[in-house]
């Protein structure tokens, strides 16, 4: 049988002998040589290094002086601008890993003081404070509403059913500023509002307040000056919840219209809206995710909704109408209702982790006794520490709880007596105080009154004391 001639390696004489000429007679002086077969689908590439193992054609070798000689200008400067490129870009690995170490090192000891302070957080012992420690703060006239604190714990900023706002010094508890309240029918003429204010918020950096009324508005400010910048206008019911996303200017909005708004702050701009709830929207809340989470009144659903994602997740447990909700982490939330109870929720879980029924007693003559409705609820973020505040009553208080491992439970800590309605609730972001925002009724409507109670802001410092390492422990 005829054996069959490789073809990559047919007529090699002939293509070596095109190899040599075009290596002897190239006044280039080129490294790279190229043979090609015509009429073949196996044509190769081969460089000149390869040409060495022929014994046919040896490899004709060219001095560092020739290859300079014979280079032309036009490549001389390509090999030039290839050298320095190479420099450039040896030169930017070097200071791409001096950077990354860096970061690497900054990063460490920001771990390192994050671990710190969730541990100090985590294994805070509070006590009581004493009746003479708690300080209230008294300027608006009718019942407060809200309130927020900013993210330096130097000021608070409250707003009420009088339509005013007012910003107080946290140290020596004096007004800084105050927006007063319009009449109904000057909201052509008045810088403000002029219905009851429902929600504030406070960006994180502290440069915006955004403040929400009956009237369907939303009023932002400049928190260090209190100078009105603008109004934005889009809801078509009371404006019930405001949360600035941490870290950002965006603004998140909920009304009784059973819609959630979002809105650039910075670029005075509607973004887009949301819907889902079947009921009035009763409070909102949001941290750094771009996300929110807001409670649904009567129609006792809790959700979470992903922004970029435009969609939500449906959450149920309360047997009574939802009020108020926190964040206490991005994966952790509480609840109150009018039935009494207070929730912990996982946003990865459709059911509360744990429900505290009737978690302010009960009211009432005998037989007809009826649970204090919780108001408000606060959480001390990244923490186990949360609060809920009751109802108005005689014996109405704001109740401090210590949440369980995994959040699976709550146990009460201390309860402070307030007299009224605790409308709403907020820590320190040191967790040195808790304020409480008290009104003769209820933020939301006017059922009952109580005339014995007063209008005012409630400082409750927050004593703690060392954690016994053997708690510790025990408790990791």
């Amino acid at each position: 049988m005829k054996k069959k001639e490789n073809p990559k390696f047919a007529k090699k004489g002939k293509n070596t002998a095109v190899l040599k000429r075009k290596a002897d007679g190239d006044s280039g002086g080129k490294s790279k040589l190229r043979a090609k077969k015509p009429n073949s689908k196996h044509n190769e590439e081969i460089s000149s290094d390869s040409e060495t193992e022929s014994p046919v054609v040896p490899r004709k070798r060219h001095s560092k002086e020739e290859i300079d000689y014979e280079e032309t200008p036009q490549e001389k400067k390509l090999r030039l601008a290839k050298l320095y490129l190479e420099q450039l870009k040896e030169e930017e690995e070097d200071k791409a890993e001096e950077d990354s170490f860096e970061t690497d090192l900054i990063a460490g000891r920001l771990q390192e003081d994050v671990v710190r302070l969730l541990y100090v957080l985590k294994y805070i012992i509070l006590i009581p404070p004493d009746a003479s420690e708690i300080r209230v703060l008294r300027g608006h006239k009718l019942p407060i509403t809200c309130l927020v604190i900013s993210s330096d714990d130097k000021f608070i900023f409250s707003a009420a059913k009088d339509c005013s706002i007012i910003k107080w010094d946290v140290e020596t508890g004096k007004k800084l500023h105050i927006i007063p309240g319009g009449r109904k029918g000057t909201e052509d003429r008045h810088v403000g509002h002029t219905a009851h204010i429902l929600c504030m918020a406070i960006s994180s950096d502290g440069k915006y307040l955004a403040t929400g009324d009956v009237n369907k508005l939303i009023m932002i400010w400049e928190a260090e000056t209190c100078k009105h910048l603008y109004k934005f206008t889009g809801h078509k019911g009371p404006v019930s919840g405001l949360s600035f996303r941490k870290g950002t200017h965006d603004l998140y909005s909920a009304s009784h219209d059973r819609s959630i708004k979002v809105w650039n702050v910075d670029e005075n701009a509607y973004v887009e809206t949301l819907f889902g709830h079947q009921d009035a929207i009763t409070g909102l809340d949001s941290l750094s995710r771009e996300c929110c989470v807001t409670a649904g009144g009567r129609d006792r659903s809790v959700r979470v909704w992903k922004i970029a994602e435009e969609s939500q997740l449906v959450f149920h447990g309360h047997e009574g109408s939802i009020d108020c909700i926190q964040l206490i982490n991005e994966e952790h939330m509480i609840t109150g209702a009018d039935d009494g109870s207070v929730s912990l929720w996982s946003v990865n879980k459709k059911k509360p982790l744990c429900t505290v029924k009737q978690a302010h007693g009960r009211h009432g003559d005998a037989g007809l006794e009826q649970p204090h409705w919780v108001a408000s609820v606060a959480a001390l973020q990244n923490s186990d520490t949360v609060a809920s505040g009751a109802s108005g009553s005689h014996n109405s208080q704001v109740q401090l709880w210590k949440c369980g491992q995994n959040y699976r439970g709550l146990q009460p800590l201390f309860s402070v007596p307030v007299s009224g309605f605790i409308n709403s609730l907020k820590f320190s972001s040191s967790g040195q105080f808790l304020v409480a925002g008290v009104g003769q009724e209820h933020r939301l409507g006017r059922w009952w009154r109580l005339k014995e109670a007063k209008n005012g802001i409630y400082v409750i410092p927050l004593k703690r004391k060392p954690p016994n390492p053997e708690e510790a422990k025990m408790t990791e």
